[in-house]
C-alpha cells in the first residue's frame, strides 16, 4: 500500500512540479522583450502592472483551492464532481467581470501603493487597462486548474500553462517587435493567453462536462452557501498573507535601496521551494480530500503521513540546494558587487527557511484537501499577528531583525496549523 501511494503521489506532483517550474517564463518572456526596447520607461512599467496583477490574481487563488477540494471530496464521495466545476466557473466569470468594471479604482488604488514616476505610470494604466480584460479567463483558468487537480487530471495544468506561456511568448514577438505596440502589446499578449489557456482547459476537461446518470442541482444553496464560505475564508487567508509579505518589502525598503534589492533576491530562494513543495501539498490536496469525501479516515491518515515524508524529502533536498548553491544563484541574480555582498550577509536566514516554512506548505495542501478554511483563515491571522509582533521586538536588529521575523512568521504557520490537524485527528 505504502508503495503504491508513494506511486500516486509521484504521479499526481510531478506535472504539477513542471507547471509551477515552467509559471516564472511568462515574466522573463515579457521582460525580454520589453527589456529590448529604446527606453526602460517600458520595461519598468510592465513590471510595475506585472505586480499589480501578480497581488490581484493571488487574492483570488481561493477560486483554485477551493475547487480542488470539493472536487476531490465530491471524487472519493462517488458524487458528481460536474457541479463543483460549473460553481467554480459561475463564480470565476462573475467576479472577473466584477474586475473589470471595479479596474479604474483598483488601478489608482494600486499604483498609488507601487509609485513609480509619472511617465511610467501612465503607461502602466495602459498595460492594466488592456491585460484585466482578460480577468475573466484567468479567474476560470484558477477553477479548471483546481478542478483538474481534485478530479487527478494532473497534466491539465500543465498542458495549460504551456499552452499559455508559448501564446504569450508568441504574440509578445509579433505585437511588440513586429507591430510596435510597446506595452499595449505585452498586456494584450497576456490577456490573449488567458483567454487561449481557457479555451483549451476546457478542452482537456471536456468529459468532466458531461452530465452524469444522476446529476446535482448546480444551484443547490446548501453546496453554494459551503462554497462561498470556504472561499471567503481562503480570501481572507490569502490577504493577510499578502499583508505579511508586503509589510516585509515595504520595511526592506525603508533600510535603503541595497537592502530593498538584497532581499528580493534572497526572496528568490522562498519561491524556489515554494514551487518544489506545491506540487506534493496539490497532491495533497487531491489525496486527501478524496480520502475525506468516501469518510476514509485511515485514508486520510496515509494521505497526511505519506506527503509528509515527500515534503521532508523536499525540505532536505532545499537545504542541501541553498547550503551548497546559495551563492553562485546570488551571483547569478546580480552581478552589483553592493547587492551581492549585501545578500551574501543575510544568506544564513535563507538556509533556514526549508526549515521553518515546508510545514506550512504542506499543511496548506492538507487543509485545501479536506476544506477547512475557516482554520485557514485563523491560522493565518494568528501568524500575522506573530509577524507584527516579532518584528516590532526585533527593529533594532533591522535587516537581521526582519528576516528573523519572516522565518518566524513561517515556523508559526506550521506549528498553529500542526496544532490544528493534531486535535482535528488525534
Amino acid at each position: 500500500m505504502s508503495l503504491s501511494l508513494n506511486q500516486r503521489i509521484w504521479m499526481l506532483a510531478w506535472p504539477l512540479l513542471l507547471s509551477n517550474l515552467t509559471a516564472p517564463l511568462l515574466g522573463l518572456v515579457d521582460t525580454a522583450v520589453v527589456g529590448h526596447l529604446e527606453h526602460p520607461r517600458y520595461l519598468a512599467a510592465v513590471a510595475l502592472g506585472g505586480n499589480f496583477f501578480m497581488f490581484l490574481y493571488f487574492s483570488f487563488n481561493f477560486l483554485r483551492m477551493g475547487t480542488t477540494g470539493f472536487a476531490s471530496q465530491a471524487r472519493g464521495g462517488g458524487r458528481d464532481t460536474r457541479v463543483v466545476l460549473l460553481r467554480g466557473l459561475v463564480l470565476s466569470c462573475a467576479l472577473g467581470l466584477a474586475l473589470i468594471a471595479l479596474s479604474p479604482l483598483l488601478r489608482e488604488a494600486g499604483l498609488w501603493l507601487l509609485g513609480g514616476s509619472d511617465e511610467v505610470q501612465g503607461l502602466a494604466r495602459d498595460y492594466i487597462d488592456i491585460r484585466i480584460l482578460g480577468a475573466p479567463a484567468a479567474l476560470a483558468n484558477f477553477a479548471l486548474i483546481g478542478f483538474a487537480i481534485g478530479t487527478h487530471n494532473t497534466r491539465v495544468p500543465l498542458k495549460m500553462t504551456v499552452l499559455m506561456h508559448s501564446t504569450n511568448a508568441l504574440l509578445d514577438v509579433l505585437l511588440v517587435q513586429v507591430w510596435h505596440w510597446d506595452v499595449r502589446g505585452v498586456a494584450t499578449a497576456s490577456a490573449i493567453a488567458e483567454y487561449v489557456g481557457l479555451i483549451g482547459g476546457l478542452f482537456w476537461l471536456r468529459h468532466a462536462l458531461r452530465s452524469p446518470s444522476q446529476p446535482e442541482p448546480v444551484w443547490r444553496l446548501s453546496a453554494l452557501l459551503a462554497l462561498m464560505s470556504v472561499n471567503r475564508d481562503i480570501f481572507i487567508r490569502s490577504l493577510a498573507l499578502l499583508t505579511a509579505f508586503f509589510f516585509f518589502t515595504a520595511q526592506g525598503a525603508r533600510l535603503g535601496d541595497t537592502v530593498l534589492a538584497a532581499n528580493a533576491v534572497l526572496i528568490t530562494f522562498l519561491l524556489i521551494l515554494s514551487n518544489l513543495l506545491d506540487g506534493f501539498a496539490n497532491a495533497a490536496e487531491a489525496l486527501v480530500g478524496e480520502a475525506q469525501g468516501k469518510g476514509d479516515h485511515a485514508g486520510f491518515r496515509e494521505a497526511v503521513s505519506a506527503t509528509g515524508r515527500w515534503t521532508i524529502g523536499c525540505a532536505t533536498l532545499g537545504l542541501a540546494s541553498f547550503a551548497l548553491g546559495g551563492a553562485p544563484l546570488i551571483g547569478l541574480l546580480t552581478d552589483l558587487p553592493g547587492i551581492r555582498d549585501t545578500a551574501t550577509a543575510y544568506l544564513p536566514w535563507v538556509l533556514l527557511l526549508p526549515l521553518t516554512a515546508s510545514a506550512g506548505f504542506w499543511l496548506d495542501g492538507i487543509f485545501v484537501g479536506a476544506t477547512w478554511g475557516a482554520a485557514m483563515r485563523n491560522t493565518m491571522l494568528v501568524s500575522v499577528a506573530l509577524f507584527f509582533a516579532i518584528w516590532a521586538l526585533t527593529q533594532p536588529w533591522e535587516n537581521h531583525g526582519l528576516w528573523l521575523t519572516m522565518n518566524a512568521f513561517m515556523a508559526a504557520r506550521g506549528m498553529c496549523m500542526g496544532w490544528v490537524l493534531w486535535r482535528n485527528h488525534r
